[in-house]
């Protein structure tokens, strides 16, 4: 006997029909024996729906009832399935996230899971009941339904998996796993059969959407194995686990893509010190997220140029930090650039092999696509370059290093 943890989002439960066929899929691992605790989002769609009517309401809504309200999408996907599965014979019950209780902080629409109380969700376990609790939900220190953010649902299963030391994570969506690249542009991409959680954290962090970048994290930190399956095919997905459970390690095992970027640029900026802190800071106090950043080399006089990355919805709010703190840096010029992509190869191969870099460059300039920006890591390389070239880029640097089917 086994303990599973199944995840479904909200395509796979967008209607009674596909709620049906994700009740077929929990009542065969009961049949095999297995104790099972369901996590669902909200049907496709709903969330959406709720929050736009939360703003319809008032734009500057409380949180708290803001929570309220988009938390009973994924109540009743609990019902609905919990109600499929009794017809089909199967002993299961709906949790909220109070009821279990999910206990979280208190920062209403972005809270954080602190502890999950299993003892009663043990003791019905043990009895043979399936547990249907819904995702993105939990309860706040001041009595509060809370919510943990947009694909909170992957981390509340991840958390429900570490809390009662289940055997493994599935987490079932529109995709049949994880690939090399995106394969809607890449069409020679192929589906990974096991992945570090090192690298799946830095490919969710770069723009792949399989997984939430926060369950990722947790899921590393409390040794829980994932899988990431379709909902919709009986095929082996994409086993997500520790690195020594990989015996033979890809040089690169996949390539990301994100074009929510954009390049700022400061022109003439005094090489001295502190200069840094006073672009950097005011950012920072911003709530701005700055990602790659190069300094160039100081000009005759005294003068040097930086460039940063942020993400593409914060750059009209970083340039007026910037230029509001013109007098404190003293740059000559600013420009921006939001026609930017940022692509990212990954493994944790790099570790011991020398050359990753050197394919990467060489590969764009044979196509003639000039590098803006490079930022690296142990396990990762990114380079900044303009959007037109997406996907030339995708293709030949999947085919550099060898990833195509």
């Amino acid at each position: 006997m086994a303990r599973i943890v199944q995840k479904f989002g909200g395509t796979s439960v967008a209607d009674l029909d596909r709620i049906r066929n994700v009740a077929t899929r929990v009542k065969k691992e009961v049949d095999q024996g297995n104790q099972v605790v369901v996590v669902v989002s909200a049907m496709a769609g709903e969330t959406d729906r709720l929050v736009n009517l939360c703003r319809e309401a008032a734009p500057l809504h409380d949180a708290r009832e803001y929570d309220t309200v988009v938390a009973t999408g994924e109540q009743v996907t609990t019902g609905l399935l919990s109600i499929i599965l009794q017809t089909m014979g199967v002993q299961a019950r709906s949790w909220q996230g109070w009821q279990v209780p999910i206990t979280t902080t208190g920062a209403h629409g972005a809270a954080r899971i602190m502890e999950i109380d299993t003892d009663e969700l043990e003791n019905r376990l043990g009895q043979g009941q399936v547990a249907v609790i819904p995702g993105f939900q939990g309860l706040g220190p001041d009595n509060r339904i809370t919510t943990l953010g947009r694909g909170g649902s992957d981390l509340s299963a991840v958390a429900m998996a570490a809390a009662i030391k289940a055997d493994r994570c599935d987490i079932y969506t529109d995709v049949d796993g994880v690939y090399t690249t995106d394969p809607r542009i890449v069409t020679r991409a192929r589906k990974i059969d096991r992945i570090t959680y090192e690298e799946m954290l830095e490919l969710a962090s770069l723009g792949a959407k399989v997984l939430q970048t926060r369950s990722v994290e947790l899921a590393m930190k409390q040794n829980v194995r994932l899988q990431v399956l379709s909902s919709f095919e009986d095929k082996p997905g994409t086993l997500v686990v520790d690195e020594e459970e990989i015996v033979e390690q890809q040089l690169v095992t996949g390539i990301a893509y994100t074009k929510q970027e954009a390049k700022i640029t400061l022109i003439g900026v005094p090489d001295q010190p502190g200069v840094s802190a006073e672009i950097f800071g005011p950012l920072a106090e911003g709530n701005i997220n700055v990602d790659m950043i190069v300094q160039n080399v100081s000009h005759e006089g005294g003068a040097t140029d930086m460039t940063f990355t942020v993400p593409d919805s914060e750059c009209t709010r970083a340039l007026n930090v910037i230029e509001t703190a013109v007098s404190k840096i003293g740059y000559k010029r600013l420009i921006s650039n939001r026609d930017v992509v940022k692509i990212s190869v990954v493994g944790v191969g790099m570790r011991s092999h020398a050359g990753v870099a050197q394919t990467m460059f060489q590969t764009l300039a044979d196509k003639g696509i000039n590098i803006q920006v490079i930022s690296t890591s142990e396990i990762k390389i990114s380079v900044l370059i303009d959007a037109e070239y997406t996907e030339l880029a995708l293709r030949a640097l999947h085919t550099a290093y060898e990833l195509d089917a």
